[in-house]
């Protein structure tokens, strides 16, 4: 390594501007030729919406301005197959907010590769990740002890690090890491559960 190379290393990096249109505009850069989809914002739920015709792209609607949840789609939608990707929200069952302990672990099954993907690009992208367990009014809210979901995301994002992710996840991994001048976004610190900055509930 030359001296350069631990200079850029040990040298402060400033803390990029997160703004979720950038992520639109990357998004559209990296899969709108193969896959017609476009990341868009402004929801007020997230969706994914699969085109009706030939002409219409694919739409991966995102919350608001947020850049946590357009992260939190984009995840989902590089783990979706190509079946999953002809259905709405990818033909999941989803219970809203207010779930019961059995329909919390049902939830939580189908959520520790997308949030571990999630987690992946958040650091490619210098932005905080927080794990969410969206049930903030249900009975199945309660943290166990040990936080097995959490425990079960980072086992997750340990596998994808042993050995790769989903082809779609590692190409906007690497796209971010380029965008936002990420410093070993593979780098084991960033991939405790000390490096968690606590669950968040929706």
């Amino acid at each position: 390594m030359t001296s350069l190379q631990v200079a850029i290393q040990l040298t402060p990096q400033p803390t990029p501007a997160h703004c979720s249109v950038d992520l639109e505009t990357l998004f559209k850069q990296c899969f709108y030729k193969d896959y017609q989809t476009l990341l868009i914002g402004g929801a007020d739920e997230p969706l994914y919406r699969p085109a009706f015709s030939a002409d219409k792209p694919h739409c991966l609607f995102y919350r608001a301005d947020y850049f946590a949840s357009a992260l939190h789609e984009i995840a989902h939608w590089c783990i979706a197959g190509v079946e999953r990707r002809q259905q709405e929200d990818w033909g999941y069952w989803y219970c809203s907010d207010g779930r019961s302990p059995e329909q919390q672990r049902a939830f939580e099954s189908v959520e520790v590769k997308p949030q571990a993907v999630e987690w992946m690009l958040s650091v490619a992208a210098g932005a905080p990740f927080r794990i969410s367990r969206d049930n903030l009014l249900g009975l199945g809210n309660k943290v166990e002890e040990g936080d097995t979901f959490k425990s079960t995301v980072a086992t997750q994002v340990q596998c994808y690090r042993q050995g790769a992710l989903p082809s779609r996840a590692q190409q906007f991994f690497l796209a971010l890491s380029e965008r936002y001048g990420s410093v070993e976004p593979l780098a084991d610190r960033h991939y405790t559960l000390d490096a968690l900055q606590g669950c968040k509930q929706q």
